[in-house]
C-alpha cells in the first residue's frame, strides 16, 4: 500500500500546522489516523481536520509505509524519472514507487551503421538472432544518412535480414514497436533526431491507423509509410478479406497528404482485403 500524493500533500499541510476541510482529504488512511487519535476531526456542519500528535504521525508513516520524509516523498513521487537510491533516501523500501528501471527500445539491422552515443563515435554491428537495446536514447544519434524504419510486428523485426530486398536502396536502422509501445521513449527519441522515419506495418486500416495516430501525428513530414511497388498485386492475390470486413477506420482520410498512402487506401477498398506484413518474410 502506498500513500496517494494528494493525501500525502494534505498530511504535510497538517504537519505544518494547517487545519483543512475534512471533505478535501477523504481516504481510508485519514480514517485510520482519526481512529488512532493522531488526527482529530471536529465541527458540526463543516468538519475540519487538525493534527493532534506530530510525533505519532511520523512513527505511523515510517512503520506502516516506510516513509521517513513526507516532503521528499511528495517531491520524488511527482518526478518523471526516479532513481532507486532516491527512494532509499526517503524510505526503507526502494520499491515504494513504481520505477521504470529499463527505459528505451530495441534496434536491429543487417548492416554496420555509424552512430554517436554520449558524443562518442561508434559503429553498430548486428548478428542474426541478437537484438540490441538502447537505454540512453537521449544521447543516441545515428548517422544522418541512416533511415529509421519502424517495425509493427515482432516477427518481421526478428527476421529483418530475410526482408532486406525491400530496403536495398537505404541504410536502415530498424526499431520495434513492441514491447515498449505503451511508453513514449521511442517517439520522444524520433522527435529529437533529424533522421527520416519510414513506417513498415500491416497494409490494412489498422496498420495505417497505427502509423497515423502513433507516428505521423508527432513526426509530421519526417515520417512516411513504406509501400512496396507490387502492393496491389500482393493484396489482390494474398490479401485477407476478414481484415477488411472487421476493421474500422480510426483516422481522418481528409488529413492524409501522402499520395501513395491515399492510393494504398484505394487499393484496399477496391479489393476489400488487407495484407499482413509477415508475407514479406522470405523462407
Amino acid at each position: 500500500m502506498k500513500i496517494p500524493i494528494h493525501i500525502a500533500q494534505k498530511l504535510l499541510q497538517l504537519l505544518e500546522g494547517s487545519t483543512i476541510p475534512a471533505s478535501m482529504a477523504k481516504h481510508s488512511l485519514i480514517e485510520e489516523l482519526v481512529s488512532e487519535s493522531i488526527i482529530e476531526r471536529n465541527g458540526r456542519i463543516q468538519k475540519k481536520l487538525k493534527l493532534r500528535n506530530r510525533l505519532a504521525l511520523f512513527h505511523y508513516l515510517q512503520n506502516k509505509f516506510g516513509v521517513t520524509d513526507l516532503e521528499k516523498y511528495i517531491e520524488i513521487s511527482q518526478k518523471e524519472n526516479v532513481q532507486r537510491n532516491e527512494l532509499v533516501a526517503i524510505s526503507s523500501d526502494s520499491k515504494l514507487i513504481n520505477v521504470r528501471t529499463f527505459k528505451g527500445f530495441l534496434i536491429n539491422s543487417y548492416l554496420p551503421l555509424a552512430a554517436r552515443i554520449d558524443d562518442r563515435a561508434i559503429v553498430l554491428n548486428f548478428s542474426s538472432g541478437i537484438f540490441q537495446f538502447i537505454f540512453d536514447y537521449a544521447n543516441f544519434l545515428p548517422d544522418p544518412s541512416v533511415i529509421i524504419v519502424g517495425i509493427e510486428n515482432p516477427e518481421n523485426f526478428r527476421y529483418i535480414e530475410r526482408q532486406k530486398h525491400l530496403f536495398k536502396d537505404i541504410q536502415p536502422l530498424f526499431v520495434s514497436r513492441y514491447p515498449q509501445n505503451q511508453s513514449r521513449d521511442l517517439i520522444k527519441w524520433l522527435q529529437s533526431i533529424s533522421n527520416k522515419y519510414l513506417h513498415f506495418g500491416d497494409f490494412d486500416f489498422a496498420g495505417i491507423g497505427i502509423y497515423i495516430n502513433e507516428y505521423k501525428k508527432y513526426l509530421g513530414d519526417k515520417a512516411s509509410f513504406f509501400i512496396p511497388n507490387d502492393i496491389e498485386r500482393l493484396i489482390e492475390k494474398k490479401g485477407n478479406a476478414i481484415r477488411y470486413n472487421t476493421q474500422k477506420i480510426n483516422f481522418s482520410l481528409e488529413n492524409i497528404q501522402e499520395k501513395n498512402l491515399i492510393e494504398l487506401i484505394g487499393v484496399i477498398h477496391k479489393n476489400k482485403k488487407g495484407l499482413d506484413q509477415e508475407i514479406f518474410i522470405k523462407q
